[in-house]
């Protein structure tokens, strides 16, 4: 059994440290010349302690995505979450599809992740989303939870606003 505690962030630090001494980043499809545009901050939201990204997501200049990633180790370094099942996560938006993405130390290049999507709906859900769900995007190499090195909430791959909370992450 691995000392991997399952509360990747729940929200105890302040921001933008979460639990497990990382910190939350916000990242716009700029990086790669996209317009997109949006911001992240720690507020209340609906009565709940949470990360919550808006912005409007552009396919102008092969654009196409906002995110609010978090390393799992504060060092970047890889995490064996084997033990567990999936990912946990608390979210709250405004009824869109938004993408939970992984990355090992297998991807190599910024476009390569693992992905699933989910519906943040108005009222606070807890979405459990299994490791094997996760689909390999422009990698050959199968999703390995012993090697996990960041997750990332996006809005990506078509134009519309976001607005996503997430209250809480871990392991299950």
């Amino acid at each position: 059994m691995s000392g991997l505690s399952p509360i990747i962030d729940d929200l105890s630090r302040p921001a933008p440290q979460a639990s497990n001494g990382a910190n939350w980043q916000f990242i716009a499809d700029g990086v790669m010349g996209g317009v997109s545009q949006g911001a992240m901050a720690r507020e209340r939201v609906a009565g709940r302690e949470a990360y919550r990204m808006r912005g409007a997501v552009s396919l102008e200049n092969n654009g196409g995505f906002i995110q609010m990633a978090l390393d799992l180790a504060p060092n970047g370094a890889a995490v064996d979450a084997s033990v567990f099942n999936g990912i946990a996560l608390d979210v709250l938006g405004n009824d869109e599809t938004y993408n939970l993405h992984l990355r090992t130390t297998d991807v190599t290049r910024p476009w390569q992740s693992y992905r699933q999507s989910f519906i943040a709906g108005p009222e606070w859900e807890t979405h459990h989303i299994p490791f094997s769900d996760f689909v390999p995007h422009r990698i050959e190499t199968p999703l390995n939870p012993a090697k996990l090195r960041r997750i990332g909430v996006l809005a990506i791959g078509r134009a519309f606003d976001a607005d996503v909370s997430v209250g809480g992450v871990r392991f299950y």
